[in-house]
This record gives C-alpha cells, sequence and structure tokens, in this order.
C-alpha cells in the first residue's frame, strides 16, 4: 500500500512538473518573438553604431533564449527574452539619445554662426 501511494506521489509530482514546465512555453515564445521584435527596432535606431555592446548583448541574450526553448528550458528562455528585450530597449535609447544630442549640438552650432554674423553686422 505504501509503494502504491509513493508511486502515486510520483506520478502526480511529476503530471504537475510538467504541467509547470508547458505552461512556460506560450509566455516564452512570446517573449522572444517581441525581443526579436526589440531588437530589430534598435537596430532601426542605428544601435550597431550608437549602443553596440548593448545591442549586442540583447542579441547574444536572444540566442541564448532560442537555445534554452528548443532544449525545452522554458523559464530560462522566458527570463532570457526578457533580459534581452531591456537590452534591446536601453540600446534603442541611447542610439535615440545619441541622434537628439547631435542634432541639439548641429543647431547650437548653426546658431552661433548666426550669432556671429549679427555681431559682425552690429559692429560694422
Amino acid at each position: 500500500m505504501k509503494s502504491i501511494l509513493t508511486s502515486a506521489l510520483i506520478i502526480a509530482s511529476a503530471a504537475l512538473f510538467i504541467t509547470g514546465c508547458t505552461d512556460m512555453k506560450t509566455p516564452a515564445a512570446t517573449n522572444i518573438a517581441v525581443s526579436k521584435n526589440a531588437i530589430d527596432n534598435a537596430a532601426g535606431a542605428d544601435a550597431a553604431q550608437l549602443a553596440p555592446s548593448e545591442i549586442q548583448s540583447a542579441r547574444e541574450k536572444l540566442g541564448k533564449a532560442n537555445t534554452a526553448m528548443a532544449n525545452g528550458d522554458y523559464k530560462l528562455a522566458n527570463d532570457l527574452a526578457l533580459q534581452a528585450q531591456a537590452d534591446a530597449k536601453v540600446a534603442q535609447s541611447k542610439a535615440t539619445s545619441a541622434k537628439t544630442q547631435a542634432a541639439a549640438d548641429a543647431l547650437n552650432a548653426d546658431l552661433r554662426v548666426l550669432q556671429d554674423e549679427l555681431n559682425r553686422k552690429n559692429s560694422q
């Protein structure tokens, strides 16, 4: 009787474990897809040039997430996909910020030229 109860407990535990793992498959797959999209968006914002370490980190984590997914480690795949998303968002923000700063610097340079021109004309 004890061995039947033990066997039943082991089977129930295994079933719960498998169900728990399967439940993580959909969120992991979704987050991997979202991560790929976030990386593509960051790449479109010139992150490869303006935030190379961040975009590289995102790509590496996405690759590891895909490997974990293929190996059936859905929790790890999900965690890595979320980290890849965060890295991609940082890369995109950093690239956008760098572009905005460059535009502001160019505008300030143009304003200095105009101010110099006005000062030169007023001093004549």
